[in-house]
């Protein structure tokens, strides 16, 4: 009989699992979400075609040899820009405004001392003659007064025009006043120049009159800054680039860069425009039916699910316009693009046997669009695994940080390899790589809070709140523990029986375990109307008739539905409370009232009107309950009788049509089935009965044997 039930099932299942694909096949919504996602990647798609080359430094020219066919001029190198940007940052060229009011006030003031100490006519004249040319050349502050100049000239501006001046034509304060001394001493050497202009207070006319400006120095030095050219020298039409099979050398690099530069800039795509867009419309085709094959082979429920499925195609797409972004920004901004938060993005939601895969083809466009794409592909790929291992332990707090020091390490490794396949690991232009790889990992960390916005956009739920929902010191399974503490305990028993058997079958066991302990909340509302929660002496169903006890027993779905909804739980845990009991029977009333003389034909007043188990977690909740339940009823443990339950429990649901639209197996029910036999016999082992203590006149101390744990 049990083996004719299994072939039914069996059959029917396949019938199921074929009717499922037709209707997935012909699901319109499916191919409206691909659609879009298709138009979405080709307005992202960058126009332009790619290099008709590919080259490594320290590998051959696999190509013709090839000369260069237009002229074009020869990019330095990183390291070369560097260098000069470094020496143009050491030369600081001070700028100075020459002031002419200066040099008038000190004549004036000249003037003023002639009357007040009748200073000879003759020495006033050859005064006024040396600070004229003084002034008119130029009188800098001291040096002592600025900051040490790297330069051998200035900068002066007369009026609004500015001029390179030699500090040697220049005057300082200190040195115009010995001009002055040395001009009085060699053409009047009648008069004592050294005691005579100090008494008359000639020094103090000797002022600065350029000022220095210390914004125009800066911008002027900013302007030399971006002024250093990028490029050296040219390379004419005709010239040899390369012989085939030469190794590429950091010189035929410089030009081989320098020639596609050129390339990219003067030619773009000289092919057909159309044969380009053909191009970009196959490659996005080929991404998106690839993630389509890939989830309809791992688990293809999904494409049922309009969330779940628009979900991963927004991940694919997020991926691939920030690669288009990157690229179109600066080709190096796609190191520091985190990609590794997509596959957390999904881990999220989803096993990992199914994010892994769809991760890895969200990086294909790496390849397609970057320069170096298998560098960029590889270093991704490491990053995504390393992050799907690393937080599944380090989840919490500050470790999380832990993760992006992880992922960090596991790139830069990574890009050091590349680095010595090329023979330069430590030259001056991977350390901006490096820095964006930083940024890469930790960005995998700042960004992941995002996944709780696209959880309630979704309308999904996460690992983090389906661990916040087990968490037994929240508010909902506090009260069910304080008002139905019966009820409390068995389903704490029935989730540790349900997601050790849905762990044998590779399912969801956080969330089974969510839904076990969720599924009986209903009987928050009415706790004494279950035997598990009634207090000693107390009888609620005596004076009830069958079809009451029935009722009030079938209500806790719905209250709990209700509970539920109240206090926001995910749509995917009512699931389990619908679910739990699908549409079977209270069979003990029924049985008391077919006894009573009632009709047997009436069934529906003892029928449970929810919803049949679609996915294996709510099958694996529905079989745990039953036998965690019935498990309390037996009076032997042995092997043979838990055995017998189990397998009766099970029968009776397939007999029932109860897992008619489940999406198991008769393979992985009979390894749930082993999985509940031997965790029902580990609980309810064997106990010692040890021999009472006997007195010394041989008569027991006690009347009755002490039952132990053995443990």
């Amino acid at each position: 009989m049990v083996i004719s039930a299994k072939l039914v099932y069996f059959c029917d299942m396949d019938i199921i699992n074929v009717n499922k694909t037709k209707a997935i096949l012909k699901k319109r919504s499916v191919y409206v979400s691909l659609s879009l996602a298709f138009i979405v990647m080709m307005l992202f798609f960058p126009n332009e075609g790619k290099f008709p080359y590919e080259y490594h430094k320290g590998r051959p020219w696999m190509y013709e040899t090839l000369v260069a066919p237009i002229d074009f001029p020869i990019l330095k190198t990183d390291a070369e820009l560097f260098a000069e940007k470094d020496a143009a940052a050491s030369k600081v060229v001070p700028y100075y405004i020459y002031d002419e009011s200066v040099g008038l006030e000190q004549q004036n003031a000249l003037a003023h001392l002639q009357v007040r100490y009748s200073i000879p006519s003759d020495l006033e004249r050859e005064l006024q003659d040396a600070l004229r040319h003084i002034y008119e050349e130029g009188i800098i502050p001291d040096k002592s007064e600025l900051s040490p100049s790297r330069t051998s000239y200035v900068i002066v501006q007369r009026e609004k025009r500015a001029t390179e001046v030699l500090l040697t034509d220049l005057y300082t304060v200190a040195s115009a006043w010995q001009y002055v001394k040395n001009d009085i001493f060699i053409n009047m050497p009648q008069y004592n120049a050294d005691s005579l202009l100090t008494l008359y207070g000639v020094d103090k006319l000797v002022q600065p009159n350029l000022l220095f400006s210390q914004q125009n120095t800066d911008l002027l030095h900013k302007e030399a800054m971006d002024y250093i050219s990028p490029t050296k020298g040219m390379v004419y039409s005709g010239q040899l680039i390369v012989t085939q099979g030469e190794t590429i050398t950091a010189e035929i690099q410089q030009l081989l860069d320098s020639y596609k530069a050129e390339y990219e800039l003067s030619y773009g795509y000289t092919g057909n425009i159309w044969q380009l867009y053909f191009a970009h419309v196959f490659i996005c085709i080929v991404v998106l039916l690839l993630v389509y094959v890939t989830i309809y082979f791992v688990n293809f429920n999904i494409l049922t699910e309009s969330n779940r499925f628009n979900f991963i195609l927004l991940v694919v797409l997020m991926a691939f316009m920030a690669t288009a972004v990157a690229r179109q920004l600066e080709p190096h901004f796609m190191y520091m693009v985190p990609y590794a938060v997509f596959a957390l993005y999904m881990m999220a939601f989803f096993r990992n046997r199914l994010v892994f895969p769809i991760y890895m083809i969200s990086l294909l466009p790496l390849l397609v669009i970057s320069e170096n794409g298998i560098e960029l592909y590889m270093l991704n790929l490491v990053a995504g695994g390393i992050a799907l291992v690393s937080f599944s332990f380090l989840y919490r707090g500050w470790l999380q940080f832990l993760n992006s020091l992880l992922i960090f390490v596991g790139m830069f490794i990574l890009h050091m390899a590349f680095r010595m396949m090329e023979g330069g690991v430590f030259e001056v232009a991977n350390y901006r790589i490096i820095s964006f790889i930083f940024c890469n990992a930790f960005l995998v960390v700042a960004a992941y809070p995002l996944v709780f916005l696209l959880e309630k956009i979704f309308m999904l739920v996460s690992v983090a709140t389906l661990k916040d929902l087990s968490d037994t010191n929240n508010r909902l399974l506090q009260e069910l523990a304080r008002k139905a503490p019966g009820t409390f305990q068995h389903s704490l028993q029935v989730a540790n029986l349900a997601e050790r058997a849905v762990l044998a079958i590779r399912g969801n066991s956080r969330l089974v375990k969510v839904g076990a302990m969720y599924h009986d909340i209903g009987k928050i509302n009415n706790p004494q109307c279950f035997i598990e929660n009634q207090a000693p002496g107390v009888q609620y169903h005596k004076d009830l008739s069958p079809q009451e006890s029935a009722k009030e027993i079938i209500r806790h779905v719905a209250d709990g539905v209700e509970i539920a909804k109240k206090h926001n739980l995910p749509q995917i845990v009512i699931d389990f409370i619908t679910s739990h009991h699908g549409r079977s029977q209270t069979a003990y009333f029924y049985m008391q009232y077919c006894n009573n003389g009632g009709d047997p034909a009436n069934t529906a007043d003892f029928t449970y009107q929810g919803t049949l188990p679609t996915a294996k977690e709510q099958v694996v909740v529905m079989m745990a309950d039953a036998v965690e339940a019935a498990s309390r009823t037996l009076k032997d443990y042995s092997a043979e009788s838990i055995s017998k339950l189990v397998e009766g429990i099970t029968s009776q649901r397939i007999n029932d049509s109860q897992l008619a639209m489940a999406d198991i197996s008769i393979k992985e029910i009979n390894i749930v089935k082993a999985v509940f036999k031997k965790h029902l016999q580990e609980i309810y082992h064997a106990r010692i009965a040890y021999p009472p203590k006997k007195e010394e006149s041989g008569t027991s101390k006690r009347d009755v044997l002490v039952n132990e744990d053995t443990e």
